[in-house]
């Protein structure tokens, strides 16, 4: 069984949607969660081979939307 792992980065908004995407493409990340700084879950998205390549262009506009009203936020990667 694999262990996985997490990790947290404190980012501001603007580039929270950059992150997100280099995230994505390194393909090591099993779930990222995007919380607020009050440490409220804003948006969980699973990520896996086959929803990838489906769903990225939507998810990643819908994580600058919510960019917009944030000032600061916190990702959490779960890693493989």
């Amino acid at each position: 069984m694999s262990e996985t792992k997490q990790e947290e980065y404190t980012i501001s908004a603007k580039d929270l949607k950059e992150k997100v995407e280099k995230l994505i493409e390194e393909g090591n990340a099993r779930k990222i969660t995007v919380k607020n700084k009050d440490g409220n879950v804003i948006m969980v998205i699973p990520v896996n081979a086959a929803v990838v390549g489906t769903v990225i262009a939507p998810t990643l506009a819908a994580v600058g939307a919510i960019a917009a009203f944030l000032t600061e936020c916190t990702l959490v990667i779960e890693k493989k």
